[in-house]
């Protein structure tokens, strides 16, 4: 890993800073013995802020079962570490729109920035289900390096930066450490390392784009390269479904995933994606497209 470049990319304005409530909110739960009642008081600074965490929290994708009208309640029922993930996914949207890119699709990215944390929490349920909430938010925020360099050296990288949008190539790293020393998922961990996310999700996100055939990478670092893996055939129209079925196959046995097991959790999850890029107000793929490609891998993986 290119240490320095690392450090400049840290030091220069390509690496976006984290609004002060969700600062101060990440700094306190560093402490090991952190009042949950300062971090109720942080977030009820900021009242859009408390208004967007209670909408996210009342979605289905955290299982709620009544209505959550209070901040007090949605830490009670979530817990302090999915209300973590609620705060750093609003916020990290919020952040990362900020850069602006001239070649990376913004739509494509969120769509499968949304698709492989929805992924990523359902595998995590199989392989290390008291992972979950990491696992949600190191799918979401695994490619903000992309999003980093682009911004950063916009003529150096543009070659590679035009890859990441619908049909561009699978897995860009190999060409991202021969040209600048560095991976984007390294840069990713690098900014979430700056951003005082947990190590256990900044490893992960480190690690989530190497190759399947490496067999040291941590356990949810596994989670999510294969969300991310299956995440982009569901944000763009795939023309070869011969490699997205192998591609599927491949990743869901990574986590311990049968292909009928794939095949339901395809059919389960389309409202969660559209209903997390609702709350986070952010743009996916329409509905009807989605179903054609989840239709089309469902098909080719289990046929009739």
């Amino acid at each position: 890993m290119s240490i320095s470049l690392l450090d400049a990319l840290k030091r220069s304005a390509a690496v976006p800073s984290m609004p002060q409530v969700a600062t101060r909110f990440l700094e306190i739960m560093q402490k090991p013995d952190f009042d949950y009642k300062e971090l109720i008081s942080v977030l009820s600074t900021d009242p859009g802020t408390a208004s967007e965490i209670l909408r996210l929290t009342n979605s289905s994708l955290f299982g709620v079962v009544r209505q959550i009208t209070s901040l007090d309640q949605a830490m009670a029922m979530l817990g302090v570490r999915r209300l973590r993930s609620i705060v750093l996914g609003r916020y990290a949207v919020e952040t990362m729109n900020a850069c602006k890119s001239r070649v990376i699709d913004t739509s494509y990215y969120w769509r499968r920035s949304v698709a492989t944390a929805v992924l990523a929490s359902r595998f995590a349920e199989i392989a290390t289900p008291r992972q979950r909430d990491e696992a949600f938010i190191a799918g979401l925020l695994a490619d903000v390096g992309v999003m980093v360099l682009d911004a950063a050296m916009p003529d150096r990288y543009r070659p590679l930066a035009e890859q990441y949008r619908p049909l561009g190539k699978d897995q860009i790293t190999v060409a991202e450490k021969t040209l600048l020393g560095v991976t984007h998922a390294e840069v990713s961990a690098a900014v979430l390392e700056h951003w005082q996310l947990p190590e256990l999700v900044c490893d992960a996100v480190c690690h989530h784009a190497d190759e399947p055939t490496i067999n040291k990478a941590p356990t949810l670092a596994t989670v999510v390269g294969a969300a991310d893996a299956i995440g982009k055939y569901l944000s763009e129209n795939p023309k070869d479904m011969e490699r997205v079925v192998e591609v599927c196959r491949r990743e869901a046995a990574r986590v311990g995933l049968g292909a009928q097991g794939l095949v339901e959790l395809l059919g389960d999850i389309e409202n969660q994606i559209e209903e997390l890029a609702s709350m986070l107000r952010v743009d996916i793929i329409p509905s009807k497209v989605y179903d054609l490609i989840a239709r089309a891998i469902t098909e080719h993986l289990v046929p009739a």
